[in-house]
């Protein structure tokens, strides 16, 4: 996906998606010292924000695995990435079926908890799985990092009867979701 990319999440069939997977994958990226290469282990934390009416009425992250209904769920918390060969280091699975009538967006983001900047950080990406049969339906790459510490990844809005994802791709700084509210209101 690119930036300000949007997909609708009905399949092919007509049908629409039930659960999806918004997975989250990075390594530390090699230094060079005074005796070599190396690495220093980054903590990239995702989260996904639920808003009613461009209100935040829930969170999921490292510290809430599972939003006060049931229907978004964090894997658990990853301190240092590169699980390697592309798969999710976090990730934060939704099951749309079940997503209060109310909430209307979810909104994905991803910051760097130890503070790193995403200079620091080689081959992180944002993913959107069809959680029923494992297809990978997008995926963002977080290309060419930056002097910022956090990214607004995508959000799932609701459209019609269904759901759409919009890949966001803003670069913004904080340790936490809270501190990206700011960032996060201009794009509800």
């Amino acid at each position: 996906m690119t930036k300000g990319q949007a997909i609708s999440l009905q399949k092919n069939d007509g049908g629409s998606l039930t659960a999806v997977r918004m997975g989250l994958g990075w390594q530390a990226a090699p230094r060079r010292g005074l005796f070599g290469s190396r690495t220093r282990e980054i903590d990239l934390d995702a989260s996904a924000v639920l808003f009613a009416d461009r209100q935040p009425v829930d969170v999921v992250f490292f510290r809430h695995l599972v939003s006060d209904d049931g229907s978004v769920r964090h894997t658990g918390d990853n301190l240092v990435g590169g699980v390697g060969q592309g798969g999710d280091d976090e990730a934060i699975l939704v099951d749309l079926s079940r997503v209060p009538v109310h909430i209307d967006q979810i909104v994905f983001t991803v910051n760097s908890f130890t503070g790193q900047t995403f200079q620091e950080v080689q081959n992180a990406f944002c993913r959107l799985v069809d959680e029923t049969n494992g297809q990978e339906l997008a995926r963002y790459t977080l290309a060419g990092g930056g002097a910022y510490t956090a990214q607004l990844m995508a959000k799932v809005h609701r459209s019609g009867t269904g759901w759409t994802m919009t890949a966001l791709g803003n670069p913004a700084n904080g340790r936490t979701f809270q501190d990206l509210m700011p960032a996060i209101l201009p794009v509800l």
